[in-house]
């Protein structure tokens, strides 16, 4: 079949500037030529690639280091990862109820299905589903869903009382596996003056920080969990003067408004490792473990506020 060339252009999104996809025309010889393309078709395309990029600009997006609003945290790839123990029809309608939050208490069918990404077949069937159970309430006047009461027992009792050291407490242990140091959580106190360590997971080397919980110290910006909450860096490395020889690294934990409320902290000897270890080495590791008790956090204070101590 003969085809005039045809014409593509990038789609990006607008917020990161990464290409998302390419829309191009096509065109059959008898219809269009090359020329005819490029003058008449391209400038329609152009418009149409401005107005999809004007949609992802508008699409309500996710906080940083968390998953888009509405996705459970699972992928087409988890069934090939996992096989027959992953239940894919589950995690879709578990999916579907993720849709519901701040500013979504209700739903059509058609807003449901965007805000999960999952198709609208699928989405129904769900929904037809969660009402089935009374998870879900259908008002037929606006043909709209809403979650019921009942869905509350799915999580939140057990989750209504988690404070954030209780949350990231896993995290904490899981990242002094990988790194063999000392991590701790800490936040500042009501009065704003003192950071109060909340959680700790020691290292096995004989020569370790042992901060205990519960520990006060001056909140002051010579420190790198003091610089964290009281400059809202990204992550802070410092040497620190209370305790000779020990560098410790820093990274803030932020609510689901953007505050942050807590640090993430390790501290190493000097003789272990250098400042460019501590940044190369440690710090990847440090701000992934703190996106993780982020997501944590966000979940479960969804509905009601979790704990800081």
């Amino acid at each position: 079949m003969a085809v005039s060339a045809p014409y593509g252009t990038p789609v990006r999104d607008p917020r990161t500037g990464r290409l998302a996809c390419v829309a191009d025309v096509v065109s059959h010889t008898s219809r269009h030529t090359a020329a005819d393309l490029r003058d008449t078709l391209l400038p329609r395309l152009r418009g149409a690639v401005a107005a999809m990029e004007e949609d992802l600009r508008r699409a309500p997006h996710a906080e940083p280091g968390t998953p888009p609003a509405g996705l459970a945290g699972w992928t087409s790839a988890s069934k090939q990862e996992l096989g027959r123990e992953f239940i894919e029809s589950l995690a879709r309608g578990l999916t579907v109820l993720t849709a519901f939050g701040a500013g979504r208490a209700a739903l059509a069918l058609t807003e449901a299905a965007k805000a999960t990404d999952l198709a609208r077949a699928t989405t129904r069937r769900a929904l037809i589903t969660h009402e089935h159970l009374n998870l879900v309430t259908h008002d037929a006047t606006d043909r709209t869903f809403s979650l019921s009461p009942r869905v509350l027992s799915l999580g939140l009792p057990p989750l209504a009382g988690t404070s954030l050291p209780r949350l990231a407490e896993p995290h904490l242990r899981t990242l002094t596996d990988r790194v063999q140091e000392t991590t701790c959580l800490a936040s500042l106190t009501e009065t704003g003056d003192e950071i109060q360590y909340t959680a700790r997971v020691t290292a096995r080397h004989v020569m370790r920080v042992d901060i205990r919980v519960g520990t006060r110290l001056p909140a002051t910006t010579d420190t790198a969990v003091g610089r964290v909450l009281l400059t809202d860096q990204e992550h802070a490395l410092a040497y620190e003067e209370l305790e000779e020889g020990v560098r410790t690294l820093a990274a803030p934990l932020h609510d689901r408004t953007g505050h942050v409320v807590a640090a993430l902290t390790t501290s190493t000897h000097t003789a272990r490792r250098t400042p460019r270890d501590c940044l190369d080495t440690l710090l990847p590791v440090l701000t992934t473990t703190a996106a993780r008790i982020e997501t944590d956090l966000h979940t479960a204070s969804r509905f009601t506020p979790a704990p800081l101590t």
